[in-house]
């Protein structure tokens, strides 16, 4: 396993952070230059495109010397892992590199502009551009941490852990992930080692399987990360790294006795913890940015643009039947995370009440419960169900991270109650309010029809895959297929 291999699901992402550093220094040079120059935006850029910025210097020098700042920096601070996943370095260790690969940085400009004999090139701009890049950079960094830290503490974002071992070194290693904020791990549990004495077995959060069901635990909690802390047969390690391979779970190990399974393996230190990663899965970061950007955007402008309607409907839902104009239901969303979903209410108000005495009539296959004429639907609920206007206030869900415009429909904790391990694929993303079932099946009753699309969005998701499941959404809600 080489390093290259193990680093490639976080190159998106780093990448995107080394485009937003090449902005900031674009920015301090601009900045320090009108300040030096005491002129304008236009003017400067006009004076800077003509060669008359600086005095005897044509653009091309000056953009030599700008990329050369900017290509030091930006390979200074991925010599010094500042590309790394926040979590894995604290804030003031953080900021103290940034200073460092900025003041190595300007080191190096200063030598190139002694080199060219660039003494017509102001040292204030020169300066005041460092300075900048330095102050702005560290600014940015400090953002970017503070929001993180805010959805770890709401519990967005967290990696949740299982260790495997039960031994001082998976206590030690649980109190350190626990304990550290910024690491943004959950610890789901211990896994005992066949022969181990069962010491944790009647503490809280303590061992939750054995070896032999490492990944049906995974599965069960949502697994994002396992960490061998004890040493064992290297063929036993090797058979887990190939199922975690399959199941898109990261592997790491505590170093010691793993020989040549770790050669060219890359130590990373978890706080104190040193540990070496074996498998890192594929996530696209950089398209789930973009997905969570198009998502507010999208929501934001439908909700302005649909208000008048919203308006309309809320009028007619209160005017219609006695009751509540929304109706607000418990969902499960990403990783078994519960939210308060909302819709414009349809039904009556004991509707829920209801339920149990209608059980006999579901046409649906399995877990799922719908049927035809449904007693309890009011009539304009028939009416907002048919064209999905009932839905459209979930934008409010979709605007607060708890769905996306597209993804999995979000179901209701009984339903996750009776899913089996391998349905709980499902929870593995953000729900949406459309999905690949909703314009491909959505009158099919089968259960395992609903499963299976559901984990084919997952398995070939997209941005694309997104664009085309909402364009065909119109299609589905024109035609007034809904229930």
């Amino acid at each position: 396993m080489s390093v290259r291999k193990n680093a490639r699901a976080s190159q998106g992402k780093a990448k995107m952070f080394m485009v937003m550093d090449a902005i900031t220094i674009l920015v301090s040079v601009v900045i320090a230059t009108l300040y030096r120059k005491h002129t304008g935006a236009v003017v400067g850029a006009r004076e800077f495109w003509h060669g008359k910025l600086v005095h005897g210097r044509p653009m091309g020098i000056l953009l030599a010397l700008l990329c050369f700042f900017a290509v030091s920096l930006l390979m200074t601070s991925k010599r010094l892992n500042l590309y790394m996943p926040a979590r894995l370095n604290n804030a003031l260790h953080e900021q103290r590199l940034s200073i460092q690969a900025c003041l190595t940085s300007g080191l190096l400009l200063t030598g190139a502009l002694y080199l060219v004999h660039a003494e017509d090139i102001s040292r204030t701009i020169v300066l005041v551009t460092i300075g900048l890049t330095c102050a702005l950079l560290s600014i940015r960094r400090l953002i970017s941490r503070f929001l993180l830290y805010r959805s770890y503490a709401q519990g967005v974002g967290t990696r949740n852990v299982l260790i495997v071992g039960t031994g001082p070194e998976a206590q030690a290693l649980r109190h350190h992930l626990e304990s550290i904020q910024h690491l943004g791990y959950s610890f789901k549990g211990f896994i005992e080692l066949p022969g181990a004495t069962p010491c944790l077995a009647a503490t809280p959060n303590g061992v939750v399987g054995t070896l032999d069901s490492l990944f049906q635990q995974a599965r069960k909690f949502f697994v994002d990360e396992i960490f061998f802390t004890a040493p064992y047969e290297r063929s036993l390690i090797q058979d887990a790294l190939a199922q975690a391979r399959t199941q898109g779970v990261d592997l790491r190990i505590v170093p010691e006795m793993y020989d040549s399974l770790t050669w060219n393996n890359p130590v990373e230190y978890i706080g104190q913890f040193p540990t070496i990663p074996l498998h890192r899965s594929e996530v696209p970061e950089v398209q789930l940015i973009l997905k969570r950007i198009f998502d507010m955007i999208s929501s934001a402008f439908a909700l302005v643009l649909l208000s008048p309607l919203l308006l309309i409907i809320s009028i007619a839902v209160r005017m219609d039947s006695p009751g509540p104009i929304f109706y607000l239901s418990d969902r499960i969303g990403k990783k078994g995370r519960v939210f308060r979903c909302i819709k414009f209410r349809t039904m009556v108000l004991d509707a829920d009440k209801r339920l149990a005495e209608m059980k006999h009539l579901n046409e649906r296959e399995g877990i799922l419960f719908k049927i035809t004429d449904d007693p309890r639907i009011t009539r304009l609920g028939r009416f907002l169900r048919k064209y999905s206007l009932d839905e459209l206030p979930q934008f409010f869900n979709v605007l607060l991270g708890d769905m996306s415009i597209v993804g999995p429909r979000p179901p209701i904790g009984s339903e996750v109650s009776e899913y089996k391990l391998s349905h709980l694929r499902r929870l593995d993303v953000t729900p949406g309010i459309t999905g690949l079932w909703q314009v491909q099946a959505r009158q099919d009753p089968s259960f395992d029809s609903y499963i299976s699309l559901d984990v084919t969005y997952i398995e070939n998701w997209s941005i694309w895959l997104d664009l085309k499941i909402i364009v065909r959404t119109i299609g589905v809600v024109f035609a007034g297929t809904g229930t």
